[in-house]
Parts: C-alpha cells; structure tokens; sequence
C-alpha cells in the first residue's frame, strides 16, 4: 500500500535541509577537527582582552590614557608574533610554534594576575601579544597541509567557526567570573591556552604537518611553483586587500559600540545582542556558503563579500531602529562570511613550497596592521563635525576602503594565473 501524503514514512523538511547542512561538512579530514577543537578549547577561554581595559582602571587604578598604552603594546606585541610566528613555522614546524605559543601565552597570562606597576604591565601585555598572535599562521599552515586543496577553504573556515563559537563562550564567562574577581579571568584564560598545548602534544606529538600535494611534486622536480613571493604580483595585492580588510574589521571592535551607544542610544546588552547575531549567523551559514563558492572564483566570491561589508556599513547612519540596525548587521555579516576565509585561501595558494608559513604570516600582519591603525583613523572621523557628520564621514570612508578592496579583488580575478 502506498503512503499517504504527509505520513511519517515521507522525508521531512527540516530533516532534508539538516542532511544537505550536515554534508556542506562531509568529507573533512579528521586532523581538521582536531586543530579546530584545539582552537575551540584555546579560544573559549579568550576573555582577558575584553575586560583588561576595564581591569586596569578599576581594580589597578591605573589612568585610562595608560590603559590605552597598554592595548597598544598588546597590539605592537600581536604584529610582531604575527610575523615571527610565519617564520619560525617554516624552520621548526607548525605544530611547534603552536606549542610554543599556547605555552608562553598560557604563563604569561597568569603572571599578568600578579602584576601591579605599569611597566611591567606594559611589558608583560606585549610579550603575550606577541606569543598569542604567533598561533595563528602555525595553525593556518597546520590546516592547509592537512586539507587537500578543494577542501582548504572549508578548513580555514572550519577554524573560524571554532574561533567564534569560542570568542562567545569566553566573554560570557568572563562576566561572571569578573563579578568575583578580575584575577580569576588570568588564571582561566591562562589556563586554557596550557590545556590547548597539551591537547596538541597529544593529537599531534610530530613536529612538521604532512606536505600538501603542491609541496611534494616541488620537492621532486626541485623546484619552486609560480614566481617567488617578491615578485608575485598577485600576493602583493591580496596582503593589500587584506591590509583594507583589516582598516574594515578594526571599526567593529572600536568606534562600531560607542557609534551606536551614542547615535542609536543603545544600551550595552542591546549592543552585545547585535554581536550576537552577528556570531549566530557566521556559526550557522559559514561552511554552507563556502560550499556554495567553491563553484565560483575564490576572488570573485572574495569581492562580493567586500562590497555586501561596504553596503552594511554604509547604510547605518540612514535609518533608526533595532529592526534597521538588525538588518544592516547581516547585509555586512554576509560579506564578512563571504571575504575573510576566502581572502585567507586565496593567501594560501600563493605560498611557494615550504614557505607557508611565511606567507600566513604575511597575511596576518596586513589584516593587523589594519586592525592596529583602523581604530585612530576611525575615532577621528566619527569626532569630526559632531555625531551626525561623524558617522557619516566614518562609514562612508569604511565603505569606500570595502569597494577599493572589492575593486581590488575583482580584477585580481580577472587575470589570476591558474593557481587553486
């Protein structure tokens, strides 16, 4: 007997739509996961740098124009480990650096909860800057040569998703622990990073990942593919767009809060529910629309990203309203989606053999030279001429960075040369 219409023995809708979601990440190698949940144990306990301003001028007393200096020796610190870490990744192994990093990031946290005179603040901050911002172009590296090329972009996104699921665990944590006591989000953080390098002992006691395809057939025709890194054009230009990328995201964690505190009234729990969403909707459209893109030129995809940040951004100081701000929050959240893993990928491809590592790190120092100079230019503009002239000189300039970077991307796909 046939089944009736809508009986149970039909596929459901929603179990059709999970199954198509479940297999956007099908076919994932395991070592994958492995490194994304290292990063997922690392990142959740990532809740310091939200509260250290706050640390410092209420339980430390210390002034809040030396606060600020203590940021920036932490953002100096992160430039500086950024390259580092690409270099040392090359010489002594991916999985090395990341020990290494996760270890001294670890200690140097907990020491910070002893610390009491600005110097050695200020010292201190920097050194962890430094350690924290070398995991990443060790990690990256990790991931590329454990992913075959067609998964690569899934891989560093499968990264950013561990990475934001962690970034919302931590400060959530962070506040609670805070009302307690302001030390115990050192030890908890520190803490967490030394778990994160025993983890990768454990799962991964080598020192080198496995060489990629691209690496292997260099070693055995003793070649280099493609130009060397000073002469090739197209990775010049893509740490340039990085480098905008980076000018884009550093309005986000600066002038992005007080711009809507200010302009929309908003209250701190009505801003954090706006970083929420963001969060919500790159956890749960990320990979599904890196599967989408794959049938598409990475720096075509890469290009529209820019431009959707450029509209969402653009459009905030034309409206009112949550609903509109809602609104302008996923306009520049599917660019984000759609950019910044893309935009790491397409770095990737450009490495040479055995260079990696250099080259991740090449990538990370552009977007945080960005997201170092970003806030100062964006404090300025959002000050000049009173609020409403302000912002919209600041969001307008942030748009037009997104579309000269979208300009950029647009005809580096024009005339890439065959590369992944």
């Amino acid at each position: 007997m046939a089944a009736k219409e809508g009986s149970p023995t039909q596929p459901h809708l929603m179990a059709r739509l999970w199954g198509g979601y479940r297999d956007t990440y099908a076919g994932m190698p395991r070592k994958a996961w492995m490194l994304a949940g290292v990063q997922l144990v690392n990142m959740s306990g990532s809740m310091v740098v939200f509260f250290m301003t706050l640390y410092l001028k209420q339980t430390l007393g210390i002034p809040m124009a030396q606060a600020g200096l203590v940021m920036s020796g932490y953002g100096a610190g992160m430039l500086g480990g950024a390259w580092a870490g690409g270099l040392l990744t090359d010489r002594m192994g991916a999985y090395r650096v990341q020990r290494l990093s996760l270890t001294g990031a670890g200690l140097l946290l907990i020491a910070l909860s002893f610390l009491r005179t600005f110097p050695w603040i200020l010292a201190c901050t920097a050194m962890w800057g430094f350690f924290a911002s070398a995991l990443w172009p060790a990690n990256a590296t990790a991931m590329a040569a454990n992913c075959p090329e067609e998964r690569r972009a899934k891989g560093f996104v499968l990264n950013r998703l561990a990475n934001n699921l962690g970034a919302t665990i931590g400060p959530v944590v962070g506040g609670i622990l805070a009302q307690y006591d302001y030390r115990l989000l050192f030890w908890v953080d520190g803490i967490t990073c030394l778990l994160a390098a025993i983890a990768l002992l454990r799962l991964f006691p080598e020192t080198h990942p496995p060489k990629s395809e691209i690496e292997k057939a260099a070693c055995e025709t003793k070649t280099v593919p493609g130009t060397g890194m000073r002469r090739d054009g197209f990775l010049i230009l893509l740490l340039v767009a990085a480098f905008g990328m980076g000018l884009v995201f550093a309005q986000v964690v600066s002038t992005y809060a007080p711009y809507l505190r200010d302009f929309y009234h908003l209250s701190e729990a009505g801003i954090g529910r706006l970083m929420a969403l963001n969060c919500i909707l790159i956890v749960l459209f990320q990979m599904p629309a890196t599967h989408v893109a794959d049938a598409f030129h990475g720096a075509r995809v890469a290009a529209m990203g820019a431009a959707a940040l450029a509209m969402g951004f653009v459009l905030m100081p034309f409206g009112s309203g949550c609903a509109y701000l809602a609104l302008c929050t996923i306009i520049w959240t599917v660019g984000e989606i759609l950019a910044i893993p893309t935009l790491a990928t397409l770095t990737s491809y450009r490495a040479p053999a055995h260079q990696h590592g250099r080259v991740l790190g090449l990538h990370s120092l552009a977007f945080s030279c960005g997201i170092t100079l970003g806030p100062m230019a964006g404090s300025r503009l959002l000050t000049a001429g009173g609020w409403m002239a302000g912002a919209v000189g600041l969001w307008s300039a942030v748009a037009l960075v997104a579309l000269a970077a979208a300009a950029l991307l647009l005809g580096i796909s024009w005339r890439w040369d065959g590369r992944p």
